[in-house]
């Protein structure tokens, strides 16, 4: 818009200047010219000077609408800032809380990796009853060498006695009472 006004003052300026004079070889001619010519830039500095006013408003008038359009441009930099700040808070929010869990998440597997390695552990009490066992075995075995290897009829006897005494709920007490009713019939 305030290109075309420049355009059409600068059309003007060129109308009113007119169409150069042709060059003659009269000197006195030439001076007449020089000062026609005068008398015209003089005429023709005028335009010249307006249009060069209205070119210094356009910029000055220019300048002031980038001013208050650069107001609303800066509110919205503001405006991203504050948001931007905002995003970065609910950001750190957000690692906080993925760290918080990425820790109970570890805190879990080695409370698994525990569990794990405990239930690998034997239960005490039933290596305690095997040994019970191998225990009450033993001296099965002992009392039936005593009797049928070594004929030590009396030593068996107590050996058999001891177990069903010391493991009566056990297997091999139940195999002692056997030996014994075994051996009470042989001597009837």
């Amino acid at each position: 818009m305030i290109e075309d006004k420049i355009k059409d003052l600068l059309q003007e300026a060129d109308r009113m200047a007119g169409l150069p004079s042709p060059v003659s070889a009269n000197l006195s001619a030439a001076v007449r010219h020089r000062a026609h010519r005068r008398r015209f830039v003089n005429l023709a500095a005028l335009p010249l000077a307006a249009a060069a006013v209205v070119l210094i408003a356009a910029g000055i008038w220019n300048l002031t609408i980038r001013t208050t359009e650069t107001a609303p441009e800066r509110d919205r930099i503001t405006l991203l800032e504050t948001q931007l700040k905002q995003l970065q808070v609910k950001t750190d929010a957000a690692l906080n809380l993925i760290q918080k869990v990425l820790v109970e998440e570890q805190k879990q597997h080695s409370l698994d990796e525990l569990e794990a390695q405990l239930a690998s552990i034997p239960d005490p009490l039933e290596e305690i009853q095997k040994q019970v066992d191998k225990t009450a075995f033993i001296l099965v075995y002992h009392a039936d060498r005593l009797y049928r290897e070594l004929n030590r009829t009396d030593s068996a006897v107590e050996t058999y006695n001891r177990v069903i005494e010391l493991f009566p709920k056990n297997r091999w007490a139940q195999v002692a009472r056997e030996r014994l009713s075994d051996i009470e019939k042989q001597k009837i």
